[in-house]
């Protein structure tokens, strides 16, 4: 009970907390292509060029392949087989994507704007087009698959340089970094991204799924990618205004109602009442003293009720008086006596 009690007054801390963030941050920046930004991308660029380059030449890099492959990592420590089972799924594209994609809905709902789901979309398209097109190129397989001992294994078919698992990693967890609020949160992000990213190229090397290089160019792919995206920020900005657009429009049509049309009524002048300002302009009427509101009476002939005789079906309850007369007529004078 005492448990139960202190999990609801920390979520309740948690909910007050991020009821008092602003709604719309305004000192988040979006990231330019600076200077700086293009030499990374160029030398990123040029390390992809020249891991590519030494396995098409099958050179050092790839008798460190074999040997690597020869060692056996897996056979080597068995106890952390288990662990890096699970950890290896850090750089799976589902579940990565679906863990990323929660927690940047919820930062777009709490800013309300599409940009942080949009970066992470536009970052999956261009991953899948450059990294699947990479894969089908280049054909290598991996080293569960190879044939011929010391070869490159270029161009049979395989679909494993650059790795996958490594790629996914480096733009999937680097989108928190890219979409960091300041410059502190984004150095911790990146570094943190990096160390899980090449966590998880180490793991695929380590079950044999791939090659050493086919890590380090996956990491450098990844990269790429991550460096690219402030030029494709107008695009994104386009796609925001598009989808705002779209759902103003949605909305206009759906609070849009045809009125019925009206049927003229004419109002009793019984029934209509006086507006309040109607009342004070109106002039005051003087009482007529005796008078009575009028009373709206049956049709036909109608009597005072002091004329009406009680009628009962046995008859009149009066008897009979031969000198009464009916009330409104005017009787005889008495003779006065005495004086």
């Amino acid at each position: 009970m005492r448990t139960e009690r202190n999990l609801t007054r920390s979520l309740d801390r948690v909910f007050a907390r991020l009821d008092r963030e602003p709604e719309r941050p305004a000192h988040i920046d979006v990231p330019r292509m600076s200077r700086h930004r293009v030499v990374l991308f160029t030398a990123t660029l040029a390390f992809y060029l020249a891991i590519v380059w030494a396995v098409v030449i099958t050179s050092w890099l790839v008798r460190l392949d074999w040997q690597v492959m020869f060692f056996r990592p897996y056979q080597q420590w068995p106890q952390i087989h288990a662990f890096l089972d699970y950890y290896v799924v850090l750089g799976q594209r589902g579940p990565t994507a679906v863990m990323v994609a929660a927690w940047l809905g919820w930062r777009s709902w709490r800013q309300h704007t599409l940009r942080p789901l949009l970066t992470l979309a536009a970052s999956l398209l261009l991953l899948n087009i450059t990294v699947g097109a990479a894969k089908l190129g280049m054909g290598r397989l991996g080293p569960h698959y190879a044939t011929v001992i010391g070869s490159n294994e270029m161009g049979l078919g395989g679909d494993i340089f650059p790795s996958g698992h490594t790629a996914n990693a480096v733009v999937t967890w680097g989108i928190l970094a890219y979409l960091a609020s300041s410059p502190r949160a984004r150095r911790w992000l990146s570094a943190l991204s990096a160390v899980t990213s090449l966590g998880v190229g180490l793991t695929t090397v380590y079950l044999g799924t791939h090659w050493l290089s086919d890590v380090l160019l996956g990491w450098a792919a990844g990269l790429l990618i991550l460096l690219a995206l402030p030029w494709f920020e107008p695009l994104i900005t386009m796609a925001e205004t598009a989808l705002f657009d779209l759902r103003d429009r949605w909305r206009a049509r759906r609070g849009r109602t045809v009125p019925a049309p009206a049927v003229p009524v004419t109002p009793s002048p019984v029934l209509l009442k006086p507006r309040p300002a109607e009342r004070a302009a109106a002039p005051a009427r003087e009482p007529v003293r005796g008078s009575r509101a009028p009373i709206h009476l049956a049709p036909g002939p109608h009597t005072a009720r002091s004329e009406r005789t009680p009628v009962t079906p046995a008859g009149s309850r009066r008897p009979p008086h031969a000198d009464r007369l009916p009330r409104g007529t005017s009787q005889p004078a008495r003779p006065l006596t005495g004086n």
